[in-house]
């Protein structure tokens, strides 16, 4: 084109950024600027949504000031979109200073900044500001609902959790999935797992997410023959499990020792047309084995699976290995882990441990000797689950 209007770089901006070609579309925006075409905010939020997706913060805090230069900052939809991105790539101190800023603030403005905090890890101001936002007549909305409901299952506030109930009920959103979900988890993660099942069973149209929400609740719980049997409920209903289904039934079925059935969900994942197995899952799968003490197993699933193992999946085995004192496997977990974190110094402290649990000192004593002359770091193991 030999004239570009500010409509066509827009929709050229926006077209690249609604792919997820971020990148193209701030080139497109150093392309605009160069050739000193008038910006909108249009034009400004579209760019800065690239900068979200990309994380470029440089980039937005170049747009960042463009927008202050042409008095654009203060507008609700720019501000927005400066706000997400500092939210986005954890810079939620200038998120915040963005948020007071903006002068007339949109409930899209005050939803960003929560989800932003919650991203973050900010539970607790993520609810002083909503608790500000219905202070300010914020109209609530399913996916403000939802995500503060999010905020207090996470700080397992009860009183909250029961009060935001009322509101779904009085606002009509008790029939909304997402929101129940929500709630099973608060009610859940605050030990009242009946109240859970009754918002679940009210349910009169479930999806995964719901049919998850319970399962996983009641994994939590440590309810064994409760999630399988919901898990048989969600296949009888049509609902076929996903990614999340299939890892809390084996999560579920390993912490109770059930070996045989978490092999069962694992079989019927790895032969389900809808769901890939993913690392998580055989990390999942590991772990239950080494956990029953078939340490040998564990080692051959890990053999066997089209993933490079993590650093994590060769740590459970080897504290397996410590359990039920199976020296041979430990030696290759432990040679592995070697090689994947040398620096650190645990896994020859594990090893160590493996060895004096089986008796043989002598061994015990070089790998403590090896940590000690290599001054390697000692961080502390975890199982996967």
């Amino acid at each position: 084109m030999s004239f570009r209007s500010i409509v066509s770089w827009n929709t050229m901006i926006a077209g690249y950024t609604c792919n997820g070609d971020g990148l193209q579309a701030l080139k497109l925006f150093s392309k605009m600027h160069q050739e000193g075409t008038q910006m909108s905010e249009f034009t400004l939020s579209s760019t800065l949504c690239a900068c979200a997706a990309e994380c470029a913060t440089i980039e937005c805090r170049q747009l960042h000031a463009i927008a202050m230069k042409l008095a654009l900052d203060s507008n609700s939809f720019v501000g927005t979109a400066v706000l997400d991105v500092y939210a986005k790539c954890n810079m939620i101190n200038d998120a915040c200073l963005v948020f007071e800023k903006i002068p007339e603030k949109t409930a899209v403005t005050w939803s960003t900044l929560f989800v932003g905090l919650m991203q973050n890890g900010l539970h607790e101001d993520a609810l002083r500001l909503f608790q500000g936002s219905q202070r300010e007549g914020i109209q609530l909305t399913e996916f403000t609902l939802s995500a503060i409901l999010s905020t207090c299952a996470s700080l397992a506030l009860m009183i909250e959790g029961m009060q935001l109930h009322a509101d779904v009920i009085k606002y009509g959103f008790n029939n909304n999935l997402f929101v129940a979900s929500s709630l099973v988890d608060v009610y859940a993660r605050c030990g009242q797992i009946e109240k859970a099942y009754l918002v679940f069973a009210d349910m009169k149209h479930k999806n995964v997410v719901l049919w998850n929400a319970m399962i996983t609740s009641f994994t939590r719980h440590g309810k064994s023959l409760e999630a399988m049997i919901l898990f048989e409920k969600m296949q009888q209903s049509g609902i076929s499990p996903n990614e999340v289904t299939y890892v809390s039934m084996m999560s579920v079925c390993g912490h109770a020792g059930l070996v045989e059935e978490a092999r069962c969900y694992f079989d019927l994942l790895v032969t389900d047309q809808t769901v890939k197995p993913n690392i998580v899952h055989y990390s999942c799968m590991v772990d239950v084995l080494g956990r029953s003490g078939k340490t040998d197993e564990a080692w051959e699933l890990i053999q066997q699976m089209p993933f490079e193992p993590t650093p994590s999946m060769w740590g459970s085995l080897l504290g397996s290995c410590r359990k039920y004192r199976n020296v041979g496997i430990a030696r290759l977990a432990a040679e592995q882990l070697f090689k994947l974190e040398p620096e650190n110094g645990g896994n020859h402290a594990l090893l160590s441990d493996v060895y004096a649990a089986s008796g043989s000192w002598e061994n015990a004593v070089l790998a403590r000797k090896y940590l000690n002359d290599t001054g390697a770091r000692k961080d502390t193991a975890s199982s996967w689950m």
